[in-house]
């Protein structure tokens, strides 16, 4: 029998790397003045630190998770960062369609555990 800890691990580098992935891709949203190039490089250098998190959690995560379960996990954590950051960082309004969309969205993610 697997620990918590195999079974927590992966989550908690998950969800950090999903931090770092969602400044990398929507993060200049608040800099549209900045010149393309510039935040795809910035953008790059913001998601290094996002692979060196999310490989080691999808190799760790295996021991306990299958790999469907690892992408739900993922996914479910993307949301979630996601909403608080289009809230708090960006400043977007979260609708009640968003909330249902994203409902129906963990409720296929709690099928995949059955």
């Amino acid at each position: 029998m697997a620990s918590l800890h195999a079974y927590l691990t992966p989550i908690a580098l998950l969800l950090v790397s999903n931090i770092f992935m969602t400044f990398a891709w929507y993060g200049h949203l608040k800099y549209k003045a900045a010149p393309l190039l510039l935040v795809v490089l910035a953008s790059w250098l913001i998601a290094l630190p996002e692979y060196l998190l999310a490989v080691p959690a999808n190799r760790l995560g295996h021991s306990v998770y299958s790999a469907v379960q690892l992408k739900t996990i993922q996914e479910v954590i993307t949301l979630v960062v996601f909403i608080a950051f289009s809230v708090l960082y960006l400043g977007e309004a979260l609708r009640w369609n968003h909330v249902a969309g994203f409902a129906t969205i963990a409720f296929g993610a709690w099928l995949v555990f059955r």
